[in-house]
């Protein structure tokens, strides 16, 4: 699991240097205090980094270069306590490279009503200064992220710690690969995609490795560990009965277990955060990675079917997101609808690769033939998804920009059973209905993969594409297909 604490989100205190030292004083003394309460608070991951208060364009210059600088900075969060005119801030804005978060706020929850007075006023006026900042961020057209409301407050610190999250992203983005082990499907459309532009905007190399380089490890690796790792998998998962003791389904398993190895080693040895396969170029593999690939989900790597690169990597950026929330975060495909009216929901599953973080239960390991590919039965993990809030987001590749697509759903309890359906598997009511969303989705332009996300809301996704600097799309309770068309067509006007 990432350690989100080793990401550094620096707080700029904002002020000038015309109040005098007693003002400033003060100024810096209530910043400590608000940074420590705040760095003591679950809801913000991070770790919070207090700076000098920053009173002239040189100081101011010199933070965000530093910032810039600095490895482990994912983020800068500013407030302005006092008013602090925005000219100085012009140079340093101009430099950054960091995600921002614009915290209005104010020392003070109350006004002293029968103490106040100019003193008062002139130190404790954010509702002046962050104002006067705001307007630079808007004047340089810059984006980020602006939180309103008492500094004391859940809701303000959970909005901070969600933008936290997706600024985390962001940076593990810029020090991560994805490994396309192999080519994506062959005519495949959505799959596609420019590598480099990706890199340009989301920070990840995107390369590929040859499945001759996975054989060959996979040929290597120690029977012993490989039986190890099957004992690992038995006493987290449910076995099905011929898989107990030595036979095919056992042995099948075995493979599963030394593909997971010989994947984790590659996957460590080129600090790749992401990985895809497909059933298309397996040679020298006895099976298609199915458990292997569900495990290595789990542990926190992006995964995408078919060499769907944009979704591992997103899936990834899902994950460190995710990291200690309830809920799980996996790869996902449409596959079915059903349409019975007032029960109108979508089947998603995917030949093998369903991430177990989102199962509901203990999963349950079963070895089947697989109709594609032509290789041998492959292990694979099957259990029904937890029901509950989710989300449904995907990345697509337009052409002349990335486009994120994000659908609310609520996941069902599946209440049949599927015996003749041995692969992971979710249902799901999207909103605004079944109808709305499928047609919504479609007008946008959405894949067929996907990341199914129950730790995760919408503003984690929106947060991340506001910092990338890609469209963002919502499908929510209040979309209406029509209204949506009219408004992917504006965009499509601001965008070019």
């Amino acid at each position: 699991m990432v350690d989100l604490k080793g990401y550094e989100f620096w707080f700029i205190v904002g002020s000038q240097d015309l109040y005098g030292e007693e003002t400033l004083r003060q100024v810096a003394a209530n910043a400590r205090v608000m940074a420590e309460d705040l760095a003591k608070d679950g809801l913000l991951p991070g770790t919070l980094v207090l700076k000098p208060v920053a009173v002239t364009p040189q100081g101011i210059k010199r933070l965000f270069a530093e910032a810039n600088a600095a490895e482990n900075c994912a983020g800068i969060i500013t407030w302005m306590h006092t008013f602090s005119p925005s000219k100085m801030w012009i140079q340093g804005l101009a430099l950054n490279a960091k995600p921002m978060l614009h915290l209005h706020t104010q020392f003070n929850r109350d006004i002293p009503w029968d103490s106040i007075d100019m003193d008062f006023m002139n130190l404790n006026q954010s509702a002046h200064g962050d104002r006067e900042h705001g307007h630079i961020y808007a004047r340089m057209r810059l984006p980020r992220k602006v939180v309103a409301g008492f500094w004391r407050d859940g809701e303000v610190r959970r909005r901070i710690g969600v933008w936290m999250r997706a600024a985390a992203a962001r940076l593990d983005g810029e020090r991560s690969v994805v490994m396309r082990i192999g080519d994506n499907m062959r005519e495949v459309a959505v799959t596609e995609g420019d590598k480099v532009e990706a890199q340009v905007k989301f920070g990840w190399q995107v390369n590929t490795w040859g499945v001759g380089d996975l054989a060959a490890r996979y040929a290597q690796v120690d029977e012993a560990a490989a039986a190890r790792l099957v004992e690992e998998y038995e006493a987290a998962y449910t076995f099905a009965p011929d898989l107990k003791t030595d036979g095919p389904g056992r042995r099948a398993v075995l493979e599963q277990a030394k593909i997971e190895i010989a994947l984790k080693g590659m996957l460590e040895a080129e600090g790749a955060g992401a990985f895809t396969t497909t059933f298309q170029d397996l040679h020298g593999l006895p099976q298609l990675p199915g458990l292997a690939a569900q495990r290595l989900m789990e542990q926190g790597y992006g995964f995408g079917a078919e060499g769907d690169w944009k979704q591992s990597m997103l899936l990834h950026a899902a994950k460190v997101m995710a990291a200690g929330l309830r809920g799980g975060v996996s790869f996902m495909e449409d596959y079915t609808y059903h349409f019975e009216p007032g029960h109108e929901a979508a089947l998603g599953a995917h030949m093998l690769e369903v991430c177990p973080s989102i199962a509901d239960g203990k999963p349950r390991v079963e070895v089947h033939p697989l109709g594609i590919g032509g290789k041998a039965p492959p292990a694979r993990m099957v259990f029904d998804a937890a029901p509950g809030p989710a989300v449904l987001a995907t990345l697509v590749d337009l052409g002349d920009r990335f486009r994120m697509i994000v659908n609310e759903v609520e996941g069902i309890r599946i209440e049949h059973p599927m015996p003749k359906l041995p692969v992971a598997r979710a249902l799901w009511k999207p909103y605004p209905s079944l109808a709305a969303a499928a047609e919504s989705w479609i007008l946008a332009g959405g894949t067929h993969h996907s990341v199914y996300a129950q730790a995760l809301t919408q503003e984690f996704f929106r947060d991340w594409a506001e910092m990338t600097d890609i469209e963002f799309v919502l499908i929510d309770k209040d979309t209406r297909p029509d209204r949506l068309r009219d408004e992917l067509r504006w965009t499509e006007g601001f965008r070019r």
